[in-house]
């Protein structure tokens, strides 16, 4: 795997780098691995993961033919409006 480095800002590469090994699963991966797993617990794991993968799958298809609603969009934090913006501080309710 590799990152590229540019103009000396290893921060963002390390950033960069981290988000990858997260997609990967690397984390997961090394979380799991800590401990024995035992063969049982390994095959219950590994079959609720499936059937998450597949109600997940098919909740995707029935939002693209139209029978669920698309899901929300998330604001990310920090995009709206300031905190201490005048409309944000008047809007408690009650004035008494």
């Amino acid at each position: 795997m590799k990152v590229l480095v540019r103009e000396n800002n290893v921060d963002q590469a390390l950033r960069v780098l981290k988000k990858k090994l997260q997609r990967e699963g690397l984390f997961r991966e090394m979380k799991r691995r800590r401990s024995y797993e035992k063969p049982s617990d390994k095959k219950a794991r590994e079959k609720g993961e499936a059937i998450r993968r597949r109600r997940k799958a098919e909740r995707k298809m029935a939002q693209r033919e139209g029978l669920l609603p698309a899901p929300k969009k998330k604001v990310p934090a920090g995009r709206g409006a300031p905190r201490n913006s005048p409309s944000a501080a008047g809007s408690g309710g009650s004035d008494t």
